[in-house]
């Protein structure tokens, strides 16, 4: 039986042609290889440089999109998503370097009706220092954290992460419709990948690393144009905030603000000002954010799930028990 699936591909792209040009060759190299039917779809987010020309010279069986101004990362892949038309969808970076047997190793996850998706091991372009790998979640107070990236080289072995990574997550298009894509509210970029795969498992889908999924990523390449290091600190924090205010309820919730509110005076004396715009656009958005919540809570009703964030936590962290682990610090 032929367990491989068709692929759409969707790569949101900002300025990056020259990412473009480097990667996408590994890109068609390695679905080319996998030898299912498939689609290339690349959101520009109305980039200044050539990229849109650089696509329809080069490669003119590619989709491009075009969105009409600067929108990020959540409102372009959804864009990608709403016309992706195979069973499968890979999200990926454009500053992402597929292998060539990318996707032979992860057609075994879809066998189960409640695989949500799998994402491979990300090295480093030059070397093979591992960024990335399955991720374990924790709680400090009641901020959720990964405590550890973790992996295995048992094949009989298979991981849970807590999250799929924006940059090469392979997931059930139809799964992924139906739970709506990313929610934008996170845009321009950071935790809206977390975000969906905590709304994922809390519908009882599981989300998988594969270590033998291999692609190399250089680091930082896709961020590096937008503004400040301190601009992008606050998006980081702010969209980190939005993340529990959705997904945390009752005692719960109103403990966790206690705990930020109460961590915010340290940060600023020492002189991380950038915090407190995070901290302004938590209550300035808490009426979108309701809305968001309610979409959660509408979206659990209809799948008859009343998975909590905790017992997503519990789940993950209880299948590593007695697993033999390679273990390491993000």
């Amino acid at each position: 039986m032929d367990i491989r699936k068709s692929i759409s591909i969707i790569i949101p792209n900002y300025n990056g042609a020259g990412l473009l040009k480097k990667y996408l060759p590994f890109t068609l190299g390695a679905i080319k290889n996998a030898g299912v039917d498939h689609e290339i779809i690349v959101i520009d987010d109305c980039s200044i440089d050539n990229s849109v020309q650089f696509l329809k010279s080069n490669y003119p069986d590619i989709i491009v999109i075009i969105n009409p101004e600067n929108k990020g990362f959540s409102y372009s892949c959804n864009r990608g998503i709403e016309i992706a038309r195979w069973e499968l969808i890979l999200l990926l970076n454009s500053d992402v370097k597929l292998m060539p047997d990318y996707f032979e190793h992860q057609w075994k996850y879809f066998w189960r009706w409640d695989t949500f998706g799998v994402m491979g091991r990300i090295i480093d372009m030059d070397s093979d220092h591992i960024q990335d790998a399955a991720r374990l979640p924790k709680f400090n107070g009641l901020k959720l954290k990964t405590d550890y990236f973790y992996y295995t080289n048992d094949d009989q072995n298979r991981l849970f992460t807590f999250y799929l990574s924006g940059a090469n997550a392979l997931i059930d298009a139809k799964k992924l419709k139906q739970i709506g894509g990313f929610y934008e509210l996170f845009s321009p970029f950071y935790c809206e990948d977390m975000e969906l795969c905590l709304r994922a498992w809390r519908l009882k889908w599981n989300c998988y690393y594969e270590h033998k999924a291999i692609c190399r990523h250089e680091v930082s390449a896709s961020t590096k144009n937008y503004q400040t290091a301190n601009w992008v600190k606050s998006v980081y924090y702010r969209n980190r905030f939005y993340l529990h205010a959705l997904h945390l309820n009752g005692l719960k919730l109103f403990a966790w603000y206690c705990q930020i509110t109460i961590e915010l005076l340290p940060k600023l004396l020492a002189g991380q000002n950038w915090i407190w715009k995070s901290y302004r656009d938590l209550f300035t958005n808490r009426k979108l954010l309701k809305q968001y919540k309610e979409r959660i809570k509408n979206l659990l009703n209809v799948n008859e799930s009343h998975v909590t964030i905790s017992e997503v936590v519990t789940k993950i962290r209880t299948s590593v028990r007695n697993k033999k682990l390679i273990r390491f610090k993000p």
